[in-house]
This record gives structure tokens, C-alpha cells and sequence, in this order.
């Protein structure tokens, strides 16, 4: 006769070893999901300016600011055993030294939560482009029930604002060239483990379609990319490179 102790033991490991089989099924059966994301990144503007890029920032430096256009179709990553997919766009750009890995920032992320994941508020919810403009407090008592206006993974921005101002541990962003924005993903299941941004093909699971952008480059403190003439009027007024204050033509 065993005792009470053993028992308890042998049932608890029963218990585990089906449990992690069962975990072990599920994980690997996403695998025959087919998956063929699809992604379109266009660059609006971009602004280097020179202060302080946030609140808790002790010194100034030059920051960019990079609005951009993005439509994706990501709603194939979404399966039974999908949580949550974290979607990020950054910034990539090649080092000052040679040698050294391209620099990366990320500009803008969002959380896309699965159906069957309690609402949160780190939750993104995509604005309604057919929906006028309300009060802050109808906003915040509508966010909790409000849906996307398409299907879970699609996403449709137009001239979108960065969620973060970008910096270099060099202090210095202007005349940086080959900019690329590009976008990236990491799906988090409820079992198994973490997969980030697939660009290759691998079985049923196709690689990312686009998700790059167009290359660019920094453009000098106060200018917006592609801004090669200066407002009719100021012709005599042009920021100095690497200053805070505009100077006066011929006043040096």
C-alpha cells in the first residue's frame, strides 16, 4: 500500500506531464495556420529640432519628429492560441562609425489584443476615421466598449503622429542619412513561446510583405524633409546648423 504522500505525488506528476503535453499540442498546432502579413509604411514628414525630447530629458540634443502613413494587414497572426501581438514601427539608420550595427528607434507601438483577452488600457483601439470630434470625458467613457472599425490586425493611419520623439546617443540626428522606417511585431501566445517579425517563408507561415519604407534622410534643424525652399517673405531668415535661434543673412 502506498502511502497518502506518494499518492498525492504520482497524481500531481500525471497531472503536470498532461498538462505540459497538452500546452506542447497546442503550441505546435499554430504551425499549421497559414499566415501571409502584409504591410504598407510611407513617410509624411520629418523634423529634426534641437532641446529637451521629453520631461525627464537633463540636456538638449537633437530629436526627430516623423509622422508617417501605415496599412497593415496582420489579422492572420491572430489564432487560438494568440494573446496579444505587440506591433512597433522604428526608425533604422546607419551608425556614424563603420562598423558598428545601424542605430534603432522605435517611433511609434501599439498592443492588439486578441478576442479573448479582457480589455485594458494599454489595449490600442483604433481611432474611427468616420467618427466627429467629442469631449475627453466622452472619449474615456466610450474607450472601454469602443471596436475598430476593421478587422482585428488591419490597421489604416494617415499622417500619424510619432508616440516618441527619437534621439541618438550621439546627441546629434540632422543630415543623417539612409532612414528607413520599419515595421515589426512580436506575438506573445498563451502557451509557447514568443515569435517576432517573420521576413522569411518558413512551411505555411509566409514572410512580411513590405513593412519598409522608402530610404530618407534627416534633414537640418528646423526643416521638414523635403522642404528645399523657404517660406515667400524669409528669405533673409535660415536656422543655423546646430543652433537654437534663427540668424539674420549677412549678419556674420
Amino acid at each position: 500500500m502506498h502511502s497518502t504522500l506518494v499518492r498525492v505525488q504520482n497524481v500531481f506528476g500525471f497531472f503536470t506531464t498532461v498538462a505540459f503535453t497538452v500546452a506542447t499540442v497546442i503550441a505546435l498546432s499554430t504551425f499549421i495556420h497559414p499566415q501571409n502579413p502584409s504591410a504598407s509604411v510611407q513617410l509624411r514628414n520629418v523634423q529634426v529640432q534641437r532641446g529637451r525630447p521629453h520631461y525627464y530629458s537633463y540636456k538638449k540634443e537633437e530629436y526627430a519628429h516623423i509622422k508617417f502613413d501605415l496599412d497593415t494587414d496582420l489579422s492572420s497572426l491572430f489564432n487560438w492560441n494568440t494573446k496579444q501581438v505587440f506591433l512597433y514601427l522604428k526608425a533604422v539608420y546607419p551608425s556614424t562609425k563603420a562598423g558598428e550595427p545601424a542605430s534603432e528607434a522605435i517611433v511609434w507601438d501599439a498592443v492588439l489584443a486578441s478576442a479573448a483577452q479582457a480589455w485594458h488600457t494599454v489595449h490600442y483601439v483604433h481611432p474611427n476615421p468616420k467618427k466627429t470630434k467629442s469631449s475627453k470625458s466622452a472619449k474615456d467613457k466610450s474607450k472601454k466598449t469602443a471596436e475598430s472599425p476593421y478587422p482585428r490586425g488591419e490597421i489604416h493611419l494617415k499622417n500619424q503622429r510619432p508616440k516618441y520623439q527619437i534621439t541618438d546617443v550621439s546627441g546629434k540626428l540632422q543630415n543623417r542619412t539612409d532612414v528607413v522606417l520599419e515595421l515589426g511585431w512580436n506575438v506573445q501566445p498563451w502557451v509557447g513561446a514568443l515569435v517576432w517579425t517573420n521576413k522569411v517563408d518558413l512551411g505555411m507561415w509566409l514572410g512580411l510583405k513590405g513593412g519598409v519604407s522608402k530610404p530618407f534622410d534627416f534633414p537640418e534643424i528646423g526643416k521638414k524633409s523635403g522642404d528645399t525652399q523657404t517660406e515667400k517673405g524669409k528669405e533673409g531668415h535660415r536656422l543655423e546648423v546646430g543652433g537654437e535661434h534663427p540668424v539674420r543673412r549677412g549678419s556674420k
